[in-house]
């Protein structure tokens, strides 16, 4: 879950499947008690058919962790060119780092700097819809110069973001789709 309809949809999923939640947030729910093994599994298929996926493997739920709290830095568009990734997942999760990475890194086939610039790269292109100028886009995402962004975006989509901007909004990603490993 990634943004307020996601939390909606499960809102009412949790009450059609009459389960109450302490709280549900961006790819987290904590249920007030723990139900039934049948009404979990309805709960999981309700999910599964509106697109979201039931995760109570631990591992997976890190990386949900990790990959949640890198969307919403870059959806906040308040990062400044120091900004750390190893600190700020160490600072939210409190897990050492380099084994967070190598678990991320082994499960979803691209690196957490990977994942997190191809979301920087999918809030440029929305930026860049909304007629933002690449310096200002380049200043609220942390990139030191927009030479820096520009050569980043096209190394990333093969175009430059003038040519982005020039195509329209075809070429954007759905946010939940940014940085999804192919599976073949």
């Amino acid at each position: 879950m990634v943004c307020p309809r996601c939390i909606t949809s499960v809102e009412q999923l949790l009450e059609k499947n009459d389960l109450q939640a302490k709280y549900v947030r961006l790819g987290e729910v904590e249920l007030t008690n723990e139900p039934g093994k049948a009404k979990l599994e309805r709960f999981a298929e309700d999910l599964k058919q509106t697109g979201f996926e039931l995760l109570d493997d631990q591992k997976m739920q890190l990386i949900e962790r990790v990959k949640n709290l890198l969307i919403q830095k870059v959806q906040s568009g308040d990062i400044d060119d120091h900004f750390s990734i190893s600190k700020y997942i160490s600072d939210n999760i409190y897990k050492d780092y380099s084994s967070i990475s190598r678990l991320f890194s082994g499960v979803e086939g691209i690196t957490i700097e990977q994942f997190f610039n191809l979301q920087k790269i999918e809030k440029t292109k929305e930026l860049l819809m909304y007629e933002q100028s690449l310096s200002q886009i380049a200043f609220h995402l942390g990139y030191s110069s927009t030479q820096h962004l520009s050569n980043q975006f096209k190394k990333l989509t093969g175009m430059t973001p003038s040519q982005f901007k020039q195509l329209g909004a075809v070429h954007r990603k759905h946010i939940d789709d940014v940085g999804m490993r192919i599976k073949g």
